[in-house]
């Protein structure tokens, strides 16, 4: 009996050793640089984000905002000062330990006159930041921002050292539970856990993302088993066929990312145009041709599943006839324009699907398709496009309108005080009734056609537990990802 009971024990042990600690999940883009606070690619969170890189707060897989770096803080009574607590016994990648200073470095970095950093804007309030000792942080602001916790758990707000900050986008050194080991440009990222990770450590010690641009590829890829997880499949009409093999399981999530076919105001300047384009769309038609069914309907560029969401569909419905008669009133019934496309599916197909209807109402297009690094170099950097379909996976990203340099080149000085308005509003129902004025406002100026809200379809090895179901910001988080058996 002993004997037995001795080798059952041995069994035991033998099988908890051999569990899995490592995966490899597909990506269909390739992030161009791995430092999230000198990029705008949503590719480089995908791969960076609370793995290898963290800031004073995250974004949990609900959306909430969670402590990080910060184990805690408080604001004054007056809203201008914010005082953040930072963990002990936190280290970098190459060993150097993380304090305040390092704190004090990223967040004046990030808001200097040369700053690189894609979301500038989240940090324009700050009027100082302090260390108060090697644990405490003191932000000061210009004015009262209720949203700072959330603007400091972007990606593009992770904490980076003086030492190692200048190379990052090529030899990442975080604070994270990863570190990277190896990127094989055009193929793959490989993490490996760090050892002397400050937190809870995770299940995995090794970690792959490989990159397949073609969607066949990823197909055959998951079926191979050479992938275990897809957490944003690009083929979503060969999802049935996961459904129906008990070796997977398909995650059906939502996003933060608001689909439009963005139009640079400046080259369409005039808002009649901008309506006729918007009438010439029909949402659902995209939705099922290139998605397959998957996705929301928008009519402004705000998730359908926050709370504060106005439904403005109506205001810019499929009606080719009203769409013929704005471009006459406008004098532009003989029209071409030029529309870029990057290369995801809801681009590369909504693309040719939305120039077959804008053909129906008389305008031409000139479709050109663009790799990632050319996208963000003519249309996003050099704004040089008239039209574009880009999914914008930011959360809460209403704030770009505001932005008159931003690649659409929207400039309504209303809609930048608003915006101003809103952000020194702390009392949650007074900013709902502003942010549904602004969704009202950028509606009524048709500065974008709004498309859908994308939906999250992922696949994954059905004994895979921990990975998020819906898309809060950009990110396959690793940290709670296990595997079952």
């Amino acid at each position: 009996m002993l004997t037995r009971l001795t080798a059952l024990l041995a069994l035991t042990a033998t099988t908890a050793l051999a569990q899995q600690t490592d995966i490899t999940i597909g990506m269909q883009l390739e992030p161009p640089n791995l430092d999230p606070t000198a990029g705008a690619a949503a590719a480089i969170d995908e791969v960076v984000y609370a793995n290898v890189f963290e800031g004073l707060t995250r974004f949990g897989r609900d959306g909430s905002i969670l402590p990080a770096l910060a184990e805690s803080w408080e604001v004054s009574e007056d809203g201008l000062v914010w005082t953040f607590t930072l963990h002990e016994g936190v280290t970098f990648h190459d060993g150097t330990t993380m304090d305040a200073e390092d704190v004090v470095f990223t967040l004046d970095r990030a808001r200097a006159e040369d700053s690189t950093n894609a979301q500038k804007v989240l940090f324009e309030g700050i009027e100082s930041v302090e260390a108060a000792d090697p644990t405490t942080v003191r932000i000061t602001l210009s004015e009262p921002n209720g949203n700072l916790p959330f603007n400091l758990a972007w990606g593009d707000a992770v904490i980076v050292a003086p030492e190692s900050a200048g190379t990052n986008a090529t030899d990442p050194v975080g604070t994270g539970p990863f570190t990277v080991a190896d990127w094989v440009q055009g193929d793959r990222v490989e993490l490996e856990a760090y050892p002397d990770y400050w937190g809870e450590k995770p299940a995995l010690t090794e970690a792959t993302f490989k990159f397949i641009s073609d969607p066949n590829a990823a197909f055959a890829a998951m079926m191979a088993g050479d992938l275990d997880a897809f957490t944003n499949f690009p083929a979503p009409e060969t999802l049935s066929s996961f459904e129906a093999d008990p070796r997977f399981e398909v995650i059906v999530g939502s996003t933060e990312g608001e689909t439009i076919l963005a139009m640079n105001n400046q080259t369409l300047s005039d808002p009649k145009v901008r309506q006729a384009i918007a009438h010439a769309i029909d949402r659902q038609a995209i939705i099922d041709g290139a998605m397959f069914g998957y996705g929301t309907p928008i009519g402004t560029h705000f998730a359908p599943h926050n709370p504060d969401y106005v439904d403005l569909t109506e205001q810019s419905a499929y009606d080719p006839e009203r769409a013929r008669a704005l471009l006459e009133e406008a004098g532009a019934t003989d029209l071409t324009l030029r529309l870029m496309l990057p290369p995801p599916a809801y681009a590369r197909r909504g693309g040719e699907i939305i120039a077959s209807q804008l053909r129906d109402v008389g305008i031409q297009t000139e479709i050109s398709n663009l790799e990632w690094a050319q996208w963000l170099e003519q249309v996003f950097n050099g704004k040089d496009f008239d039209l574009t379909i880009v999914s914008h996976t930011e959360p809460a990203d209403i704030n770009i309108y505001a932005r008159p340099d931003y690649y659409f080149q929207y400039d309504n000085p209303e809609f930048q005080a608003l915006m101003a308005e809103i952000d020194a509003t702390a009392d949650p129902a007074m900013r709902s009734e502003l942010l549904k004025d602004a969704q009202r406002m950028i509606a009524d100026d048709y500065v974008n056609a709004f498309l859908f809200q994308l939906a999250k379809t992922g696949v994954s090895d059905a004994r895979i537990e921990g990975l998020w179901e819906n898309s809060p910001t950009q990110a396959n988080d690793l940290t709670d990802v296990r595997w079952t058996e």
